[in-house]
């Protein structure tokens, strides 16, 4: 149980500052995901902030398969 709560929160706080990560990316190429209207830079915006939450998760799940493994070793 505690392993499943572990991978739950690590996966939630890796995708909301991946996600986090990817709206300031947007925003330091001019790319505001809350513009009105659907424009180029919009889009971008919001591929920046997907791309980003999909990679934060990633990135903590294998940290937390990388903790895992260290633990179990010998």
């Amino acid at each position: 149980m505690k392993h499943l709560l572990a991978q739950g929160l690590g996966d939630a706080v890796g995708f909301v500052v991946g996600a986090l990560l990817g709206f300031f990316a947007g925003q330091l190429l001019g790319c505001d995901v809350f513009d009105e209207g659907y424009s180029t830079r919009s889009m971008v915006g919001i591929a920046l902030v997907g791309l980003g939450g999909g990679m934060g998760l990633q990135a903590a799940r294998r940290w937390l398969n990388g903790k895992a493994t260290d633990e179990d070793g010998p």
